[in-house]
């Protein structure tokens, strides 16, 4: 798992942080996973996947005629992008 160190973080910001952990029964180091985890991916948020498989269904795409997708993709790697 990945390690993030937080800077500068306001001591208001900071005792908020405590207060919230405390009333949820929880760690603030747990209490901060959750609130990232709430932020960075919401329950809402569409998927990529999910919303070309509604768009195939709405168009009236069946099963057999999404499979051809795969078989005519190109599967070759692809380059990775150079910044030089």
């Amino acid at each position: 798992m990945a390690s993030v160190l937080v800077r500068n973080l306001p001591d208001e910001v900071h005792r908020a942080l405590r207060v919230r952990a405390a009333q949820h029964n929880h760690s603030t180091e747990a209490e901060i996973r959750d609130i990232l985890a709430a932020v960075a991916l919401p329950p809402e948020r569409v998927k990529l996947g999910s919303l070309l498989a509604s768009i195939s269904r709405e168009i009236g795409l069946t099963d057999e005629e999404c499979a051809v997708f795969d078989t005519v993709r190109d599967k070759t790697a692809s380059e990775p992008l150079k910044f030089e």
